[in-house]
């Protein structure tokens, strides 16, 4: 009797910040049974050895100014493999919901008839934590603001000027470009003393970070040599961990 071909599933996993003893005891599980692994530019590929030998691994990253996999290139791809091998796990850097059009590809293949599951991610944002930066704290932070620094026109989300109004720290993705404009948008209303940080490579040894009032911050990095993968943070949270670091 002929064996019957797999039957075709996506599943959207988030390998976290970049420290691959972070990724989740489900996204561990589901790697090791993959079929196909279409990898991303921010996912450690460290990760990848916990497929089975006979996994194919295709690389489909978005490398800012540089090496980009077309969205609709990637469509295709889940498509094509799901029917063929099976199993695709689509392993994306923090978690696939945040940012990072997991959606969107699940959504694609449920219309070509193929079974779709989210896995989460621990966020890169959250592993500002290393950095004894807290994202809320009772005393100065009622809550958090999560943004993109670029929309999909390019240009910086109107919502930062809500979010600085607000008792909440302010989380900006994809805002390297932009940190110059996000600086002077802090000094015109009166806010460019608020404490700032930049973390790049986030939870991972050679991560790097800069932190002062949100004025500084294109000085700042540009000093320290921060470019992407990064991720901006703007608050009174900043400035507590140092503080205590400093006594």
């Amino acid at each position: 009797m002929a064996r019957l071909p797999p039957p075709p599933e996506l599943y959207v996993v988030g390998a976290g910040p970049g420290d691959p003893e972070l990724l989740t005891l489900k996204a561990y599980r589901i790697l090791q049974t993959a079929d196909v692994i279409l990898y991303d530019n921010l996912a450690n590929q460290e990760l990848l050895a916990l497929a089975p030998a006979a996994c194919e691994c295709i690389y489909v990253g978005k490398k800012p100014y540089g090496e980009y996999t077309p969205q609709e290139v990637i469509h295709e791809l889940i498509l094509e493999k799901a029917r063929a091998c099976g199993r695709v796990v689509r392993l994306k850097g923090g978690d696939p919901f945040i940012f990072g059009r997991g959606f969107e590809e699940m959504l694609f293949a449920r219309s070509h008839g193929i079974v779709a599951h989210y896995v989460p991610g621990i966020s890169s944002m959250q592993a500002v934590g290393f950095e004894d930066i807290t994202l809320t704290h009772r005393v100065v932070s009622e809550g958090f603001w999560v943004l993109t620094g670029t929309k999909k026109d390019g240009t910086l989300s109107a919502d930062l000027r809500l979010a600085m109004q607000s008792n909440s720290t302010v989380v900006i993705y994809m805002g390297m470009k932009k940190i110059a404009q996000i600086a002077d948008t802090y000094v015109q209303e009166g806010r460019g003393n608020t404490p700032a940080a930049v973390v790049m490579h986030a939870s991972l040894p050679h991560r790097k970070m800069v932190a002062g009032p949100v004025r500084d911050l294109p000085a700042l990095v540009a000093a320290a040599g921060i470019t992407y993968p990064a991720i901006i943070f703007i608050g009174d949270v900043v400035e507590i961990g140092r503080a205590v670091n400093r006594e």
